[in-house]
């Protein structure tokens, strides 16, 4: 992997608008394609790598364990591991991390509006959403 220049325009667009818009700052976080399926899948409590693979089937293991670092890096789960063989490790969210739980309901909330035809799936789907 090649290494970011810290220098470059890209970069200091990239750190002016993390300063100066909170959109940006909350997409750095959770952003992409995987991190908000995690973060939803870990609403319903702790779970082992083995049951979050199991959730996700389509995500590769290269992208979960590194969308995992990266939401423990930034504070929104928690990674426990104990030290026996196997190893055993589970996940959960933060305190931050459960905070976002209103932010991935309205994002459900929205597709039951603006789904379309699938907007009656998602509307049977609302009533599994994790509870607080």
């Amino acid at each position: 992997m090649t290494a970011i220049k810290a220098t470059s325009v890209i970069q200091e667009n990239k750190s002016n608008a993390f300063v100066a818009c909170p959109v940006t700052f909350v997409m750095e976080r959770i952003g992409g394609y995987w991190k908000p399926i995690i973060l939803f899948n870990l609403l319903t409590g702790t779970k082992r790598y083995s049951e979050l693979k199991r959730s996700i089937p389509s995500i590769t293991e290269k992208v979960l364990i590194q969308h995992l670092k990266q939401l423990e890096t930034d504070g929104l789960i928690i990674r426990t591991s104990k030290p026996v063989i196997p190893p055993y490790v589970t996940y959960a969210l933060s305190k931050q991390g459960k905070a976002l739980r209103p932010v991935l309901y309205a994002m459900a909330e929205w597709a039951v509006s603006n789904g379309g035809r699938q907007s009656k799936q998602f509307q049977k789907q609302m009533a599994d959403f994790p509870k607080a």
